[in-house]
């Protein structure tokens, strides 16, 4: 069993919550679903709106669970794992916050922005390792429950810790930054994601700044100043006493890339990070992850950590699965790569996702296959943002795509015939015609948002070509 984090008793003290188990009872962790949940762990049924994680109580504890925190109404049952409390949700927010008062010596840092938000944590995660213990966000864990119950599960001795906060309405990171308290902010970048709920670029940038109602005195904010809203950001930053630093390719920026040379496996890099030159590996390729992990070193060098070691270790940085994940399969008449970018999309995610398919060389694959889902949540500016699109594959010299969706079929009109491999309204019914049409010399990048339902595609394509595959 884990070191316990907590105590039966710690959590009925964070909670206010009442428990008849003995106060010394051990707890190594949280868990809110009961597929992941560990035997030693605490489980919150938390009400959301699909289901009621009250209905998993009893599997939770036939599972190993150390208690579960439950509404005061719930039937009875047993009363030494059963911690009974008002409001579960408000309960996960105390014990989120209880963990932050506690963890006193911890360098905490908050991440957010349109894009790349998961992987700048993953690459934070990374670099920070070699200066000390890390405890970082799972997952995308960055909402109303993921945020608070990463928080619970933070060791108090942790040097480290690096949390994802996300939003698609106004006022939720402002209610999130204020558990998580950090001193050190990134935001990743600004733009049209989520319009469906906003009237403008500029009230996304705003409702980002919110990250700023948290930071402890005395914070460090780390901006992009490539991007147009760098300044409107920088003002909200001020106002709430943070230091500003920039990152980017332009000149004023304090961590700065002075050259980088992108191939399709990864990027080289030397940078001026807050004064100080040096040259690293990133080993995921990207433009956008270039200028990513420098906010991620300018975020170590604010928290006083090593910056050569840190530099170094970003060379080991992978993409995760349906976060640009490649995998190269030998089949019997040569390769096939298959790039799953399928877990989200927004405009400038898809923007660098084709650009990079654009950096495969020629000389390994023949073809450039794009399959494209619907972005979602973009509001009346949908259709032209989709169709803005075609400009990007241009450029990334794709060879053929492949395209679901109402709002993607826009984009698909609008492409020479030539480009066209096949257009269905569901992932599910193009899923065929893909499968029957790509092979041997084709690199395929899978993309569309969580709702487009790419994920499954991505499946099928490894089916097809795992059955084909010659190699040991």
């Amino acid at each position: 069993m884990a070191e316990p984090l907590w105590t039966l008793g710690e959590i009925v003290a964070a909670t206010g919550g009442k428990c008849q188990g003995a106060a010394e009872t051990p707890i190594t962790g949280f868990s809110i679903d009961t597929r992941s949940l560990n035997p030693g762990e605490g489980f919150v049924a938390i009400r959301g709106p699909n289901r009621d994680g009250h209905a998993f109580v009893a599997a939770a504890l036939e599972k190993g669970a150390s208690c579960a925190v439950v509404a005061g109404d719930y039937p009875p049952g047993d009363e030494e794992k059963l911690v009974r409390v008002g409001d579960t949700l408000e309960a996960l927010n105390d014990l989120g916050r209880a963990s932050r008062a506690r963890a006193t010596d911890t360098k905490v840092i908050a991440v957010t922005g349109s894009a790349g938000k998961t992987g700048t944590k993953e690459a934070l995660k990374l670099a920070l390792a070699p200066s000390g213990s890390v405890h970082a966000s799972a997952k995308s864990f960055n909402n109303q429950w993921g945020v608070p119950l990463s928080l619970a599960n933070m060791a108090h001795s942790t040097d480290f810790g690096i949390f994802e906060v996300g939003m698609n309405h106004a006022g939720e990171i402002h209610a999130l930054t204020q558990l998580v308290r950090p001193h050190i902010v990134i935001i990743t970048t600004v733009a049209p994601v989520h319009l469906g709920f906003f009237r403008s670029v500029e009230e996304i940038a705003d409702a980002k700044a919110e990250i700023f109602d948290g930071i402890e005195p005395h914070g460090t904010a780390i901006l992009n100043r490539d991007n147009p809203h760098f300044e409107r950001l920088a003002k909200r930053a001020r106002e709430a006493g943070a230091k500003i630093v920039s990152f980017g390719e332009a000149k004023g920026a304090e961590a700065r890339a002075l050259a980088v040379e992108l191939g399709p496996d990864g990027s080289e890099v030397r940078a001026d990070i807050l004064g100080e030159t040096l040259t690293y590996r990133l080993g995921v390729p990207g433009l956008h992850l270039v200028q990513n992990s420098l906010a991620v070193l300018a975020a170590v060098k604010c928290a006083s950590a090593d910056l050569q070691r840190a530099a170094a270790a970003l060379a080991k940085l992978q993409a995760q699965a349906g976060r640009g994940a490649r995998m190269v399969i030998a089949v019997k008449d040569g390769v096939v790569a298959l790039i799953d970018e399928s877990y989200n999309a927004n405009p400038v995610s898809m923007r660098a996702a084709l650009a990079t398919l654009g950096l495969t060389p020629r000389n390994e694959f023949k073809r450039r296959v794009a399959v494209l889902g619907d972005m979602l949540e973009l509001g009346p500016e949908g259709e032209r943002l989709h169709q803005g699109l075609a400009e990007h594959i241009d450029a990334a010299g794709v060879d053929v795509v492949f395209a679901c969706g109402e709002l993607m079929e826009s984009l698909y009109q609008a492409l020479p015939a030539s480009r066209r491999g096949g257009y269905a309204k569901t992932a599910e019914e193009l899923a065929p015609r893909l499968i029957e049409a790509v092979g041997p010399g084709d690199v395929i990048m899978v993309k569309g948002s969580l709702g487009s339902r790419m994920g499954p595609l991505v499946e099928a394509l490894k089916r097809r070509f795992a059955a084909e595959s010659v190699s040991g």
